[in-house]
């Protein structure tokens, strides 16, 4: 009896690239950008624990610790409110981000609910972060920290990235010091294989 050969076929799995984010939020960022690792993307999105660590030069401090997880593709970035962070520790985040083109910093001015509000208007006259929310809430009426309504935000992704590129235009080159967010540069890049 003559053995039969056994040859198992390579498959072709593709690489996921990897994008690590270093968010200022522990709840709402990560749970927003969640919603982009699907199994069809070629993309896996992973934020960082950092604890109660939100100031810039701890969060990129843990941010850090975690490089070691990137290969040559992958991109880290780090995301954070404009709150009372003064331009001293933003530069620090900004200064970093320019060290590599696979660094990333994205500042939403007032907060990250400026961004998610995008999703759905203009985001015209906001002067205050208690303003952001109040017409976020218009949009979302039981939105709160973490509890995020995927399902309603998803399909305004790309008009969000076209409202917020309309609003930094000219690009800002650091972090925009009126209402806006460059938090589209990284969504842009998650949405592509939407």
């Amino acid at each position: 009896m003559r053995r039969r050969s056994f040859r198992r076929e390579l498959g072709n799995r593709r690489y996921k690239k990897l994008y690590l984010l270093a968010t200022e939020g522990a709840k709402t960022e990560p749970q927003y950008f969640s919603m982009f690792n699907d199994e069809r993307n070629l993309l896996k999105v992973k934020c960082i624990k950092h604890g109660d660590a939100s100031a810039p030069k701890k969060l990129l401090a843990s941010l850090k610790k975690s490089l070691h997880e990137l290969t040559n593709n992958d991109e880290a970035w780090i995301i954070v409110d404009k709150d009372n962070w003064n331009n001293e520790q933003l530069q620090l985040l900004y200064d970093w981000s320019c060290q590599k083109k696979r660094f990333g910093f994205a500042l939403s001015n007032p907060m990250f609910e400026y961004w998610l509000l995008l999703h759905f208007e203009n985001g015209n006259n906001i002067e205050s972060k208690r303003e952001c929310v109040q017409k976020l809430k218009k949009h979302l009426p039981n939105y709160a920290k973490g509890k995020l309504e995927l399902n309603k935000i998803l399909p305004g992704v790309s008009s969000a990235i076209e409202r917020a590129k309309a609003k930094d235009s000219p690009p800002c080159q650091k972090w925009p010091t009126n209402t806006g967010t460059t938090v589209y540069r990284l969504v842009e890049k998650l949405n592509i294989n939407k």
